[in-house]
């Protein structure tokens, strides 16, 4: 009956009017939704901004942005990125490993209470949230990094460690539903599960099991946090690390019913920039080819430049890889400033740090859209 009635009226409307008509009506029509059929409206407006956001300019995120950064931690209101170029990032990414394990803390000792906090501190301003989690391994207890073989089969439906990882999830599904706003709406997460998953330093790594195994378990774990728990305010990210051809990245895709966003990491780990341009550029090639035909989201999930030795590397390198190319977002990893060892780990710059210049010039191109380009009426309502 509806599409009865819209054609009877775009066959009266003059040609002009029928021809913008036709065209809303197929946009309508062909705007894909979150892959949770029940999701919250504040996570569907989300979705649909991240859509309009691939139009208008590439979000900048950072890691643990709000948490701590170089040579200072738990601060309010400080960023290393609102310090070196005077806005806060549009996105903020956070980390859930060791909440598992009943830990007040999670595996960079940031205490959930805080993370809580700034969390809901970035919604209200219209900051965009992303989770991974670096979760233990459920056959040895130990970390992430032990990649004992047969892990993932143990944790699906029938292994012996299932009802574990059950309670893991739902020890995630617990924080995740104390996420709120100030007007008791749920805040949206796009949740970026059992990423870098063609590498092999993960037990759920490539190596460690089959395509058919991660992709179970990946299908498992969204069931099991939408349909047993209940959750409706996330987005579901797939990502891998490098690769080097499309049916690498299609390989461990867990299928579109259960996938939002797609992506990859990257990091530059040389001093050879144009070697990072090509390989950025011909990755995210084949990101826009996969993500058109699978009507996702398009994001470089994680990447950076461990101290930045080059001072001109947004503009010179960075930008110049994504140049041409369409993705939602892209997330810095974390300033962890000096660490225990004495090595510094940093991904971007700081107040005085010598490519500060440079990300300032990044940030007045245009090409990026931080966070004070953006609120919460226009993200979330």
């Amino acid at each position: 009956m509806h599409h009865m009635l819209t054609y009877n009226l775009f066959l009266k409307a003059k040609p002009i009017y029928a021809f913008l008509f036709l065209g809303v009506f197929i946009s309508i029509h062909t705007q894909s939704q979150p892959v949770d059929a029940t999701t919250t409206k504040e996570t569907i407006h989300l979705y649909q901004f991240l859509q309009k956001s691939l139009q208008k300019g590439i979000l900048f995120g950072h890691q643990d942005d709000l948490a701590y950064g170089v040579n200072w931690k738990y601060v309010v209101g400080s960023s290393d990125v609102k310090e070196a170029a005077g806005a806060y990032p549009s996105v903020y990414g956070w980390e859930l490993g060791r909440i598992e394990t009943g830990s007040i803390k999670n595996i960079d000792g940031v205490p959930f209470a805080k993370m809580r906090q700034y969390i809901q501190s970035a919604y209200e301003q219209g900051g965009i949230i992303t989770i991974s989690w670096h979760l233990n391994n459920p056959l040895t207890g130990k970390s992430a990094w032990d990649p004992a073989p047969g892990t993932v089969a143990a944790i699906l439906p029938g292994g012996s460690k299932n009802a574990i990882y059950n309670t893991w999830l739902d020890k995630v599904s617990a924080f995740l539903q104390s996420l709120k706003g100030k007007n008791g709406s749920y805040i949206p997460v796009i949740f970026r599960p059992f990423h870098e998953l063609n590498g092999n330093w993960f037990w759920w790594g490539k190596a460690h099991c089959s395509p058919e195994e991660i992709i179970h378990l990946f299908q498992y774990t969204v069931h099991y946090l939408k349909d047993v728990k209940n959750i409706h305010h996330l987005l579901y990210a797939f990502n891998t690390d490098q690769f080097q051809h499309l049916n690498e990245y299609e390989e461990r895709y867990p299928g579109d019913a259960f996938v939002d966003i797609v992506g990859f990491d990257i990091y530059q780990r040389d001093t050879n920039g144009n070697a990072f341009i090509q390989n950025l550029n011909s990755m995210l090639t084949d990101l826009d080819a996969f993500a058109s035909k699978h009507k996702k989201i398009p994001a470089l999930t994680e990447f950076g430049y461990n101290e930045l030795p080059d001072k001109n590397w947004w503009t010179t390198v960075f930008s110049a890889g994504l140049k041409g190319h369409r993705v939602a977002y892209v997330l810095g990893w974390r300033n962890a400033g000096t660490k225990s060892d004495g090595s510094k780990e940093y991904y971007v710059p700081f107040s005085g740090e010598a490519s500060q210049p440079d990300f300032i010039k990044m940030k007045k191109s245009g090409l990026f859209i931080f966070q004070d380009k953006l609120n919460f009426n226009k993200v979330y309502q």
